[in-house]
């Protein structure tokens, strides 16, 4: 191989601002030179969610020291990069503008190809940066703007098989912490405060879990946790933690019927493959949900795959990587590409949300 290709990679589809360079190893392996975050959780903590255009004002403060500093973390010179990579979409449009004009702009001066990345091809593709992982295989996502099996029959040949009805997982997870008087990100609070909860205190109800399909729906079960919260009057300590750990129960229960559906999917269109599955996203951080998942791996024969916790939230190292194997087929774009705040990853999916499903 001549010179081993390095591409820097822009994040900044909603509160995280990242920058990474990767460049490859050998034709099936690379390597993090660098990936710095800058996140915006104490901004948003205030306000207990994320307000887009706050979001896209502080990305477009930190992006030109993130880019510096990445550079120099990865001791390379701006010069030394083959290609620049950009989350394009889906995400926050104002975001999105600032990460690619950035991209853009960089690629425009060093005369190098300008990459435009989807946010759901970076998760898609995490796990790869650590694990040697084949195509085909089973990817569910698990994030808070996204909930989706998806089946990954190569690289850019992807199949929606199931997505969320409503709400997506990682938002049901903030808006239970919400209405729990949480911080923000829900996430990782309501996993804390499951810990010494009692997960069978509240039957909560699991939406369309015996729909024989792929599809989630979320909605009903935060709304009933609302309404327990607001029904109960002693909210204290205990009552936080029964339900925190009766959501999750009751997430992890939709999560391992859904899952079996999608292992029937994905071994009817590869019968003569052993199922492998890769969660990615924000929620697959949630060590309960990687439990189950590790407990369905053994009891239906599939391999398990979780990114690191820094590569299971938004971060630029997939988007790097995702530009780079981009830029090995020579995948890239002009610079009037215009982001896209709505873009599914399977081109042929349809738009679901609100919509009935016929069993």
């Amino acid at each position: 191989m001549s010179k081993k290709r390095i591409v820097l990679g822009i994040e900044s589809s909603c509160d995280e601002t990242s920058v990474s360079l990767v460049r490859e190893k050998s034709e099936f392996e690379q390597e993090i030179l660098s990936n710095i975050v800058n996140s915006q959780i104490k901004i948003h903590a205030k306000t207990g969610g994320v307000i887009p255009e706050i979001a896209a004002r502080s990305h477009s403060t930190v992006i030109d020291g993130l880019i510096k500093k990445a550079l120099s973390a990865a001791n390379i010179k701006l010069n030394e990069v083959d290609a620049v990579a950009a989350t394009a979409g889906p995400g926050l449009l104002g975001g999105l503008i600032v990460g690619v004009v950035a991209a853009k702009t960089l690629a425009s001066v060093l005369n190098k190809p300008f990459i435009a990345v989807n946010h759901l091809e970076g998760h898609a593709l995490s796990a790869k940066l650590e694990h040697q992982i084949a195509y085909p295989y089973l990817l569910l996502l698990v994030s808070g703007g996204h909930t989706e099996f998806t089946i990954i029959n190569k690289f850019n040949n992807y199949n929606r098989i199931g997505t969320t009805l409503d709400d997506a997982l990682g938002e049901a997870f903030d808006k239970t912490a919400r209405v729990l008087g949480l911080k923000y990100p829900g996430g990782p609070e309501i996993e804390k405060y499951a810990l010494t909860g009692d997960e069978n205190k509240f039957i909560f109800p699991r939406p369309i879990i015996d729909q024989k399909n792929c599809h989630f729906s979320f909605s009903g079960l935060k709304t009933a946790v609302a309404q327990t919260v607001a029904a109960s009057k002693n909210k204290n300590s205990q009552f936080k933690n029964d339900i925190a750990a009766s959501f999750q129960k009751t997430v992890c229960d939709i999560l391992l019927k859904k899952t079996q559906f999608a292992i029937k999917e994905f071994q009817k269109q590869h019968p003569n493959k052993k199922t492998t599955i890769v969660v990615a996203g924000g929620v697959a951080a949630n060590q309960k949900i990687k439990k189950v998942f590790f407990d369905i791996g053994n009891e239906f024969d599939c391999n398990i795959f979780f990114p690191s916790h820094y590569l299971c939230t938004d971060n630029a190292a997939m988007i790097a990587y995702a530009g780079l194997e981009r830029l090995k087929k020579n995948k890239i774009n002009n610079l009037n590409f215009k982001p896209r705040p709505r873009w599914p990853l399977d081109k042929n999916a349809v738009f679901l949300k609100g919509k009935r499903i016929n069993v």
